[in-house]
């Protein structure tokens, strides 16, 4: 019987596109290496791109990369209960920490799984601050030599134009969190991505690396000011970019990937039904036009004139569309020798409008919407700068996203893509999820925010989905199921790890344990500060498809400290396993997938160990009237 130890992997991306290189060229993988001179002869005689070639490159970029693709060792996400809002109901998280670490831990639970991505990052002005990310873990760059980060570690810095790499430090950041949070997106996936006219080209370049140059969907145009501001030197900025990338185009009828939904139409006051026509409401629909067609003919209306077409117009409708209309009963005459209309019924159009590269502010509204939005929650003016309006990502989400459907913002800010959600969900009966992330930046002590006590731009963003979500309730207080409508969430913080690995990781000087332990398991097994919850949160990140929603439940008949999430995995923390605990386990309906202990609980005593294990094989079998099951018994 093998006893496993659990993955202490989380983000491993490298060794899953080993695996996918083997799938198509078996023979050019070899005990897990890649053996290139194989894979070349599996590619035919392909003449090998030189040096010089057509790309985007940077101080950096190489790093970058590789940043991407770094495991990510000894951090975790801890729960954060007395922040959370119906936790015990919610399937929508906030989780404060760097977001490259935050993408890279939720890589098992969410790869694949999220349909909708819109993030709004710095726009690299001069003014804004970028994440400077850790390198040392490469060992190929020195930060703190190279003046790029202060001593004590410093999240973020300000990147001035004046720096010699102020592009590249912008470009550095950005790289290696769409290459992540690309394979969160589900196939049939698309971003969103803000910017303004500083990094719009740069933008495109990497994403066209990232996701494929096919796969560039469009560029939308924000009206983000109406005003005109004759203070600028040159001309008066109105607008923002929206670059938005599939992760898969569908190029014909037999591919797979995103597609667009229809916008819901913005005109339909515009219908009504005066004559109270069973097929619904209705508007005039004018029957010529200014643009030329080739229908020439007349119509003799029922008071017997005859009207050609007006002088200078055109008909709209064939002769035989306009009979038929007339036997349909959709004309309405008019009197005298006025012109007849079309009626057009809401009932045939209602399918919606294709989303135009225009966002205009009546729609989609501008920076104004999004101050007074917050003003109006708040009741304090400039609480944040610059901060989204929800009635934009709303407009975002009804072309991006379906009902059901999981949205990602990694550079939350004031939680503008949450407060969309829950207002589109209450709109349309939707049941969308969010995942928030944010750095719990700290609010400048001069602003308004601070004076009025939030401490960081996390601190704001939890108190918007707060107020918004009850604020909507309110307003849709009529509104039948509005009830059920999920405004609570999650809150996970990043921090390191509750693990005290006995294995690689404590050899490779990874995590070090004292020479002297404590006789206490907790001490052995666990770092100071840890809970259980934590503990079963933690092993949860380590497997995949397993959302950090899912539910955990306590098994108190079998032990103080056995946990089961999503009904699915069983972590038993007992300090002893017991043959009581193990038949108790072998007990649960359904049979879990897997079950893990603890090393410490069998005082290194291995033939105990393997004495458990077979129990607990025997009770599985004996509770399954003799039936084989599959599951996995792993240790921490």
């Amino acid at each position: 019987m093998e006893l496993k130890k659990i993955s202490q992997e989380i983000y491993n991306p490298v060794s899953e596109n080993v695996k996918k290189l083997a799938e198509l060229f078996p023979a050019a993988v070899k005990d897990g290496q890649v053996d290139f001179e194989a894979l070349k002869q599996e590619l035919g005689q392909f003449e090998e791109v030189g040096k010089e070639k057509y790309e985007l490159t940077w101080p950096g970029k190489t790093l970058a990369k590789q940043l991407a693709n770094l495991d990510i060792v000894g951090r975790t996400l801890k729960y954060v209960p007395e922040d959370s809002k119906n936790p015990e109901t919610t399937e929508n998280l906030y989780i404060e920490g760097d977001n490259l670490e935050v993408l890279k831990l939720l890589r098992n639970s969410y790869y694949g799984k999220i349909k909708m991505i819109y993030i709004d990052p710095p726009y690299n002005t001069g003014n804004d601050f970028v994440y400077k990310d850790d390198y040392s873990k490469l060992k190929e760059i020195s930060d703190i030599e190279e003046g790029e980060v202060s001593e004590d570690g410093e999240r973020l810095i300000k990147n001035q134009k004046s720096s010699a790499r102020f592009h590249s430090n912008w470009l550095n950041m950005m790289y290696p969190r769409l290459k992540v949070a690309k394979d969160l997106l589900t196939d049939d996936g698309v971003i969103f991505i803000s910017i303004d006219d500083n990094e719009v080209d740069n933008l495109r370049k990497i994403c066209d690396e990232i996701f494929g140059r096919d796969n560039f969907i469009s560029t939308i145009v924000w009206e983000k000011i109406h005003t005109r501001k004759n203070s600028a030197k040159y001309f008066s900025e109105s607008h923002d970019y929206i670059v938005c990338y599939a992760k898969q185009k569908v190029m014909d009828s037999q591919s797979k990937g995103w597609i667009r939904n229809l916008l819901r139409r913005e005109d339909t006051n515009a219908y009504s039904n005066p004559d109270n026509d069973p097929r619904g409401p209705w508007k005039h629909d004018p029957i010529y036009a200014n643009n030329p067609y080739d229908a020439d003919y007349t119509i003799t209306k029922p008071n017997g004139i005859v009207l050609k077409r007006p002088q200078g117009k055109y008909w709209r409708y064939s002769e035989d569309t306009i009979k038929q209309a007339i036997v349909e009963n959709r004309i309405i005459w008019g009197n005298g020798d006025s012109y007849p209309t079309l009626k057009r019924f809401l009932c045939d159009v209602q399918d919606g409008l294709v989303p135009t590269t225009i966002f205009k502010r009546e729609f989609a509204g501008d920076n104004s919407f999004g101050n007074n939005e917050l003003k109006n929650l708040f009741g304090i003016d400039k609480i944040f700068s610059y901060p989204k309006p929800s009635k934009l990502i709303e407009r975002l989400l009804e072309i991006g996203s379906n009902k059901t459907d999981i949205i990602l913002d990694f550079f939350s800010g004031s939680a503008t893509t949450a407060h969309a959600v829950m207002q589109l969900n209450a709109e349309d009966g939707g049941k969308r999820k969010f995942i928030m992330v944010q750095l719990p930046e700290p609010c400048p002590e001069d602003s308004e925010a601070y004076k009025a006590g939030f401490k960081t731009i996390a601190d704001i963003g939890k108190e918007r989905i707060r107020r918004a979500g009850e604020k909507i309730k309110e307003e849709f207080k009529d509104k039948e199921g509005i009830e059920n409508l999920d405004i609570g969430f999650k809150v996970f913080r990043v921090g390191d790890t509750n693990i005290r690995w006995t294995s690689e990781a404590i050899k490779t000087g990874q995590i070090r344990i004292e020479d002297n332990l404590s006789s206490d398991k907790d001490a052995l097994d666990f770092n100071p500060g840890f809970t259980d919850i934590d503990v079963v949160y933690e092993i949860m990140l380590r497997h995949r498809d397993f959302p950090l929603t899912s539910k955990i439940e306590k098994l108190s008949h079998i032990g103080e400290r056995t946990y089961i999430f999503a009904d699915s995995v069983v972590v038993c923390l007992e300090e002893r396993v017991t043959n009581e605990v193990v038949d108790k386990i072998a007990e649960i309906e359904p049979k879990p997938l897997k079950v893990i202990f603890r090393d410490s609980a069998f005082d290194d005593d291995i033939s105990l160990k393997l004495n458990t294990m077979n129990r607990l094989d025997v009770q599985l079998k004996k509770h399954n009237q003799g039936k084989e099951i599959s599951y996995r018994v792993e240790f921490i």
